[in-house]
Parts: C-alpha cells; sequence; structure tokens
C-alpha cells in the first residue's frame, strides 16, 4: 500500500489545482462581455463544466477508465494552469475551460473507482485543496498566486506535475480491472439512487463554497457598513472565516452512530436550521452580526461537505450525479451574474437584487438531501465492507495534521500581513495641500484581460495622490475573481481604506483609499429605477487636525435618464448637507452643462474643477471650500478603460476670507514646485495620448493661481 501520507498530501494538492480552474473560468468568460457591456456568445465556454456528460455513456465511461488515458488527463488537468502564460485572454479561454474539463472528468472516474480507501482520500484532497487555496490567498492578499505571477504560477506548476505523477505511478491509478467497474466500487459503499436530489445539492453546495467562501474576506465584505462602525476588517477577522471553516469540517469526524437515535435526529434539524438562518442573519443583518452569522455559515458549510460528498459518490450513476451537480453550478453562477449585471443580460429585469432567491434555494437543495439521505459521515459510508479500518483510521489523522497545518500557516499569514499593513498607517505629514483623485479600473483586469494590480499600484504611487475613489471596485463577486481590491491596494500603499456598499447590495462597487485617516462615512445606494444599482460615499477625511467632507459616486448608463436625474438630486443634496469644505469625486456619464452636471453645481453649490474642459464625459472634480491649485489627466495606458483625473488643492487657513485661484497656466515655472504634478507623466499635452504609457494628456496639467 502506498504511504498514506503522500496519499493525502499528492491529492490535498490536486484538488487546490481543480478549486483553481474552478475558480479561474468564470472571471475568463466574464472578462469578454465586460468590454461590450453585452453578451458575447463566448459565454458557451461554460460548457466546459458539462463534460461529466460524456460518462453517461458507457465507452467514454471505460475509454477514461484506462490508465494511460487517466494519466493523461490528470496531466492535461496540471498542464492547463499554464493558461496564465498564454499570449491573449482568447487563448487563455480556450485552455482554461480544457483545464476544467479535464479535472472533472478526472474526478468523477477517481471518486467513483477504485477501492474505498484510495477514493476516501481522493474526496478529502479537495476538501483540503480548498482550505489550502484560502491559506495560499491570504498569503498573497486574496489573490490566487497561481494567476498572480509568472514565478508563482511555474513553482505551482512544476509541483502539480510531481503530485500528479506520484498518484499514477504509486498505485493511486493502478487499480484491479474488477475496482474499474462502477458498480463494484459503489457496492463498497451504501449505494444511493437518488442521483438527481444529490447531484442538485452537491453542485449547490459547490457554489456556495465558491460564492461566499472563495477568499476569507469576503464575509467582511458582505457585512460592511461605514466608518467608524464598519464592523470586522478583513485582516486580520478573515482568520475567523478561516477557523470557522476548519471547524466544520473536524465536526464531520464526529461519529453519528455514537449518538442516540433521538439526538441525531434533533441535531440534523437543528444543523439544517442553522444553514438557513446563518444565511438569512448574512443577507440581512450588519456589520459584527451579519459577520457572526457568516462565520456560523461556514462552520456549517464545510461540516455538511463529508456527509454530502459520501452521498453523492453514493448515487449509482457517476456521470448523470456530476453532470447535474455542474447543471446546478452554472445555473446558480449565470444566476448570480444576472442578479446585478441584469440590465446587460436577457431577461434581466426578473432576476435583479435577487441572491435572497438564490441562496435561499441553495440552502432548500442542501437541507432536503441533507434531511433526506443517510446520516453518516465520509468514512462510515466507505467503510461498510472495508477491511481496511486501521488505514482509514491513520489517513484520518494526516488529513486532521494537514487540515490544521494549512490553517496555522494561513493565520500566520494574516499576521504578518496585520502587523506590516498597521505599521504603514499614519505616516501622512502634516500639510495644507492635498491632492485627489478619480480612477474607473474595471475590477483590477487591464485590457488584456490580466489582473492590473501591480501596475495600479505602481501609478497611484506615483501619482502622489491623498485621495483616491476607485469606481467598478467590488471584485468580490465569484464571476469577477473573488478578491479584494480594496484590501489589496490598502495594504500595499499604506493607506486607509473605505470598500463602499456591501458587495451584497448588488453594485458595481465604489471604494475609496485616503492617506490619512477616515473620520466617519455612509454608504449611499443612489436611486436606480431602471439601471443597475449605483453606490456613493460621503465621508469626512483628518489631514492631521483640518476636517474635509468628500463625497464619491458612480452614476448610472447614459441609457438610463430617469435614474441619472434622480441620482443628480440625492448626490446634490449629500453636496449641499456637507461641511463648507468638500470635493466631489464622480463618475457622472453626462457632459459639461447638461442637466446632470448643472444640477450638481447648482444646487450642490460646488465649483468645476476646470470649467473651459468641455471634453469630458464620465470622470468629473468639484469642489467648495478649499483653493484650486492643479488638475491633470493621465492617459491609462491599456491598464484599464479609462484615464485617471485628479486635482490638487489647499485648505485655507480662514474659511470666511479666503480667495480662490482664478488664473490657468500651464507652465509649471510659474507655480511653487511642491505642488507640481510629477513629471514622470511628462509635460503639458493637447489631444489624447495614444502611446501605450502614462503620460499627461486633453490640454493638462494646469495650474491655477
Amino acid at each position: 500500500m502506498f504511504p498514506l501520507w503522500k496519499a493525502v498530501l499528492s491529492e490535498s494538492f490536486l484538488g487546490y489545482i481543480s478549486w483553481c480552474l474552478y475558480h479561474a473560468l468564470p472571471p475568463m468568460i466574464y472578462y469578454f462581455p465586460l468590454q461590450t457591456l453585452a453578451l458575447t456568445g463566448l459565454e458557451v465556454f461554460a460548457v466546459a463544466f458539462f463534460s461529466p456528460i460524456f460518462l453517461v455513456i458507457g465507452p467514454f465511461w471505460r475509454l477514461a477508465n484506462n490508465k494511460y488515458i487517466l494519466a493523461l488527463l490528470r496531466l492535461t488537468t496540471v498542464g492547463n494552469l499554464a493558461s496564465y502564460q498564454a499570449p491573449n485572454a482568447s487563448i487563455r479561454l480556450f485552455i482554461l475551460a480544457a483545464g476544467v474539463s479535464s479535472s472533472l472528468l478526472v474526478q468523477t472516474v477517481t471518486w467513483w473507482s477504485g477501492n474505498s480507501l484510495q477514493r476516501f482520500i481522493r474526496i478529502w484532497g479537495f476538501m483540503l485543496g480548498k482550505i489550502m487555496l484560502l491559506a495560499l490567498r491570504i498569503w498573497y492578499t486574496s489573490l490566487n498566486p497561481v494567476w498572480s505571477s509568472q514565478a508563482a504560477n511555474t513553482v505551482i506548476l512544476t509541483i502539480g506535475f510531481i503530485a500528479a505523477v506520484e498518484r499514477i505511478y504509486s498505485g493511486g491509478d493502478r487499480r484491479k480491472q474488477e475496482a474499474n467497474k462502477t458498480g463494484n466500487a459503489v457496492r463498497e459503499t451504501v449505494a444511493h439512487p437518488h442521483w438527481l436530489l444529490s447531484g442538485i445539492a452537491f453542485g449547490s453546495l459547490m457554489f456556495l463554497t465558491l460564492w461566499i467562501f472563495g477568499e476569507v474576506s469576503l464575509i467582511s465584505r458582505w457585512a460592511v457598513s461605514g466608518h467608524p462602525h464598519t464592523g470586522p476588517d478583513p485582516n486580520p477577522y478573515g482568520g475567523t472565516v478561516l477557523l470557522g471553516l476548519a471547524h466544520g469540517l473536524m465536526l464531520s469526524f464526529w461519529s453519528w452512530s455514537s449518538i442516540i437515535y433521538l439526538t441525531v435526529t434533533y441535531s440534523i434539524l437543528f444543523c439544517s436550521f442553522t444553514g438557513l438562518a446563518s444565511s438569512a442573519g448574512l443577507l440581512y443583518l450588519h456589520t459584527w452580526s451579519a459577520a457572526i452569522a457568516g462565520n456560523i455559515l461556514a462552520v456549517f458549510t464545510m461540516c455538511v461537505w463529508p456527509q454530502l460528498a459520501g452521498r453523492f459518490v453514493s448515487c449509482l450513476h457517476p456521470g448523470k450525479a456530476m453532470s447535474t451537480a455542474m447543471f446546478a453550478y452554472v445555473l446558480e453562477l449565470f444566476f448570480c451574474v444576472w442578479c446585478t449585471a441584469y440590465k446587460f443580460v436577457p431577461g434581466g429585469i426578473y432576476f435583479r437584487e435577487s441572491s435572497h432567491l438564490l441562496l435561499g434555494f441553495i440552502m432548500l437543495c442542501i437541507g432536503v438531501d441533507f434531511l433526506t439521505g443517510p446520516k453518516k459521515e465520509l468514512s462510515s459510508i466507505f467503510e461498510v465492507k472495508s477491511n481496511q479500518k486501521p488505514l482509514f483510521r491513520k489517513s484520518k489523522n494526516y488529513i486532521k495534521l494537514l487540515l490544521w497545518l494549512f490553517v496555522g500557516v494561513g493565520l500566520l499569514g494574516l499576521g504578518l500581513r496585520y502587523k506590516t499593513y498597521q505599521k504603514k498607517l499614519g505616516r501622512g505629514v502634516p500639510k495644507r495641500d492635498f491632492s485627489a483623485m478619480i480612477w474607473p479600473f474595471r475590477f483590477a483586469y487591464d485590457n488584456e484581460g490580466w489582473s492590473n494590480l501591480e501596475g495600479s499600484a505602481n501609478l497611484l504611487n506615483q501619482t502622489g495622490a491623498d485621495f483616491i475613489t476607485i469606481i467598478e471596485s467590488d471584485a468580490s463577486k465569484p464571476f469577477i475573481g473573488n478578491n479584494d481590491p480594496t484590501m489589496w491596494l490598502g495594504e500595499r500603499l499604506g493607506f486607509y481604506t473605505d470598500f463602499g456598499p456591501s458587495t451584497r447590495d448588488h453594485t458595481w462597487g465604489i471604494m475609496a483609499l485616503s492617506r490619512y485617516p477616515i473620520v466617519k462615512s455612509t454608504h449611499h445606494l443612489l436611486p436606480s429605477p431602471e439601471g443597475e444599482i449605483a453606490p456613493a460615499i460621503s465621508m469626512t477625511v483628518n489631514f492631521t487636525g483640518k476636517l474635509v467632507d468628500f463625497v464619491v459616486a458612480h452614476f448610472g448608463n447614459e441609457e438610463e435618464d430617469l435614474d441619472r436625474k434622480l441620482q443628480a438630486i440625492v448626490v446634490s443634496n449629500l453636496l449641499k448637507t456637507s461641511s463648507k469644505q468638500v470635493v466631489f469625486l464622480g463618475y457622472i456619464t453626462s457632459a459639461p452643462g447638461s442637466r446632470d452636471y448643472t444640477e450638481l453645481i447648482e444646487n450642490g453649490n460646488v465649483q468645476d474643477i476646470d470649467s473651459t474642459d468641455h471634453d469630458r464625459w464620465c470622470s468629473y472634480i468639484m469642489y467648495r471650500g478649499v483653493i484650486r491649485l492643479g488638475y491633470a489627466r493621465i492617459s491609462h495606458a491599456g491598464l484599464s478603460d479609462s484615464e485617471v483625473q485628479m486635482a490638487k488643492f489647499r485648505i485655507p487657513d480662514h474659511l470666511d476670507s479666503y480667495v480662490d485661484n482664478d488664473r490657468t497656466v500651464t507652465d509649471p515655472s510659474q507655480v511653487p514646485e511642491d505642488i507640481h504634478f510629477n513629471p514622470r507623466f511628462g509635460s503639458y499635452k493637447d489631444g489624447h495620448n495614444y502611446e501605450h504609457i502614462h503620460h499627461f494628456h486633453m490640454s493638462t496639467p494646469k495650474y491655477f493661481k
């Protein structure tokens, strides 16, 4: 018998690779409609999740069970991680889809073939792979290392090939012929004929694990509110989510057979109620209450994983069961897209903001399967006719050891990140001048479909901005990447952060980063009767003793005239009721002088940073009670589809007697050097900058004196 520890470790790493592929394909598909704001037809690549349907056909099942074909599928699965190094997004999408298809074929074959101990370790390896993924994402500040850098991708690819070869040659894929037959493998377990119900429940459980527990920061982002009562920050409180998931898996080792029938019955009913109540709490409670509900849901989710997985692989029809699971998974994934992107998809109006229906359906599917099936944990199902009980006990010990090793690695990463971040905060020096900028950066993806966070951090750092608002920032959704650009940029730059409206509010997100402490903030959902929910934040920042208000907003699309009209009214009222010193940074999809622009200027009682700049459409900077010093527009250079706009201001010593600058100059030598924009972006330039570099353009930079 092959060494158990090596088997558990290899299967866990291969489980991690499978999760990486399943996480990566939806954002890669979504990238293309993100470019066009419409369905592109490439959504058809989601059929990669349906590859197990071929295994319903007898000859295909026997072919996939061939040890050479299975070895090829294993190596193909691992090799497709190299999609990260593909030359363009289209090729990457194709390779990723092939990887997902191969992985699901391998999972279906290996979960239903082989002896009980082999199957037990493979299924647990998949669950441990999820914990490993979360632990590694902690070290990469919510990013998956395999999709973050070529070096990490190459290392993981190499280790993955080693693990796959170990599985191929150790005996893990060289089964006796009779074990290749599905019937014999399933007869070693408690046979369970209801493949339809088990498939839907397992697919729903997989999607729940991706949607809400794809990264440990997500619970905090579902529960977030404005300053100072923001709820738990993802660092360090994401550690409680990781612990909750780990404890859920540990609870699954409890033997139901050792508890009297009545206790079992009440425990099952209570467990299902716990899942339903905690999911409702995560949806409808706020800050700490919602986070506690989310942590309870974490325990519940991983507690039912071994039992539902055991029931799932007890089904008599592996191809049908896995295909059903993936159909439920993909359907729920698309429903999740429809809940937020309803304006750009057919029938979206019927599903807008319906996450409560999706979560309710998932809990119903899990609960029904949980209540109606045999009440046994995974090893009990496999040990029915097994004479390998000592090996099962030993493998459980290795599984627990590896589980807590992953958790320990994750918690260590959180601790080190937290300590580093706290040291970076509060380094803003006292000064009267400050700079503010706005930038739409499309969920941290560049124009070629790759992560742009490293480039974004470099760009933001080079601008020297003290206050930054970023539009389209909520990447915590499963079809965008399940990551947290707000946390990533905040920790990298050493800025205080405000995530903006919760991810459960179905907005595209708006974040604020500040070099100086955020005293208070309020999150707003602007009126959006026709289009997608528009987010806004009103906040106060303490510039070393001088308080300045900021209002940042992302209006609806050009086509939604009523939405923009109502949103302009609400935001102008926010500006009007702000303090005497306020800066507005907004994406308002209206031309200078338009109805909405005029509403903000006149009713909001603010001034445009440069009323002579008529070549604007989306981003605007307005102000009141501060002195304008400079204005610049910087080309995006392919890092996003939108430019950076920024302005420099001075806080007057005497608010009642100051005079604003009204003269415009383009020669930086005519103003003090300390208010110059960074010369790294070149010099004054008329018209668009079409070069693939960040450069001043559109008749900027301008200075005021």
